[in-house]
């Protein structure tokens, strides 16, 4: 490090400081102090998870424990709260720490305990988006795109895109716990370069239904299976201007949803079947990684995942290694799943189009199919809900 200015010595004005510790706000300083806390956490006998490299696992055979860390707040809970608080006093020894209960507040998302189990919810960060936009009075309106509506570049441009980049960035943020919005959010947020105005009334939509939606949330069950189920859906080349198409996927443990994702796909396919090939394959990516996380958090699979997929010939791709001229130009990468199916890691399974959950996660669909996907998501107002307490092993730590 530079000398810094009147601190300069005067026989040695060209030297630098060496620093024993990092500073705070360098570029390494988060690395340094990753390492710091990771190194300790290691000699109490946490594991770092494969799959996640924000999780620390501490397994024994009184109990675990999962520690989740993001930059210098944690999370931690398992099913021995005697052991809870024997690591809580280790690391107020080691750390300066302020333990703040049962969790409620995590990195902007509000965790309520209820009867069922957790319900997940960003209403404050909701209502001060409303409030940004200038859109706390506006109407509600009861879904979050127009059925058959393709955004495109075509139209006047808006006559100012930094507050169209700026509400649509934070719209992306609350889709962390609002998948009903994946899909709106995603068509406008491929337009941030150059919005129109089309683009701001399709954003100014999206507003109107979270005004009307500003309660929902995500419903985690307590008590559910660890049955992994997933859904694959793809529409076929709905960009106007690319003509690429849309991966959607819907992904639970049990009866929790617990991944979800609507994605235009980086190549221009050729057929439908090769769409839908494409998103099957993504979503066996993802449940893949699902499976390593559940693996490190010493959780065992009672049976191989599941994935239900609407286009019998992509089914029949996947299970079937036969090389076709209409199919054989696929990308070798994508036939991995292949292999997954050959070795009982994965079942591909048909699901008939009006029960496929994935549907809204690649194109507007009608109300009454939105709002019957919305509940089987299990996106629920936080009112419809009995409270309770919460359970004692959780914790939240600053």
């Amino acid at each position: 490090m530079d000398q810094p200015p009147g601190y300069t010595d005067p026989q040695f004005p060209q030297h630098v400081c060496r620093l024993k510790h990092a500073l705070y706000g360098l570029k390494q300083a988060p690395r340094a102090w990753f390492q710091r806390f990771g190194s300790f956490l290691q000699k109490l006998g946490f594991c770092l998870s494969q799959a996640d490299s924000s999780l620390f696992v501490h397994h024994t055979m009184v109990g675990t424990v999962y520690l989740l860390l993001y930059v210098d707040d944690m999370v931690l809970t398992g099913n021995n709260p005697a052991l809870i608080k024997t690591l809580i006093t280790r690391l107020s020894t080691e750390f300066a720490m302020k333990d703040l209960g049962s969790l409620h507040y995590f990195v902007g998302v509000e965790v309520q305990p209820n009867s069922q189990g957790l319900f997940l919810s960003q209403t404050k960060y909701a209502l001060d988006l409303l409030q940004r936009a200038d859109m706390v009075v506006a109407k509600p309106i009861t879904t979050p795109f127009v059925v058959g509506q393709h955004l495109s570049t075509e139209g006047k441009l808006f006559s100012d895109p930094t507050l169209f980049r700026s509400l649509a960035r934070a719209l992306q943020y609350l889709t962390i716990t609002r998948p009903d919005l994946s899909f709106s959010v995603n068509s406008i947020c491929q337009y941030m370069h150059t919005p129109t105005e089309d683009h701001f009334r399709a954003l100014k939509r999206i507003l109107r239904y979270v005004k009307g939606t500003v309660h929902h949330g995500l419903q985690l069950h307590r008590t559910s299976s660890r049955e992994l189920l997933a859904y694959s859906d793809a529409d076929w080349a709905g960009c106007p201007d690319t003509r690429r198409s849309t991966t959607g996927y819907v992904i639970f443990l049990g009866v929790n949803l617990v991944s979800w994702c609507s994605k235009k796909q980086s190549t221009v396919s050729r057929s439908s079947v090769e769409v839908e090939y494409i998103s099957l394959v993504v979503a066996t990516a993802e449940v893949a990684w699902i499976v390593q996380l559940l693996r490190d958090l010493h959780l065992q699979m009672p049976s191989p995942p599941k994935i239900l997929c609407d286009n019998k010939n992509a089914i029949f791709m996947a299970v079937n290694p036969v090389t076709r001229p209409r199919s054989k130009h696929i990308a070798i990468d994508y036939h991995f799943v292949r292999e997954l199916i050959a070795n009982g890691s994965l079942k591909v399974a048909f699901v008939p189009s009006h029960l496929q959950l994935a549907d809204s996660f690649t194109k507007g669909v009608t109300k009454p199919q939105f709002l019957l996907f919305r509940n089987k998501l299990h996106m629920l107002p936080s009112a419809t809900l009995s409270l309770k307490g919460g359970d004692k092993d959780e914790s939240s730590l600053d």
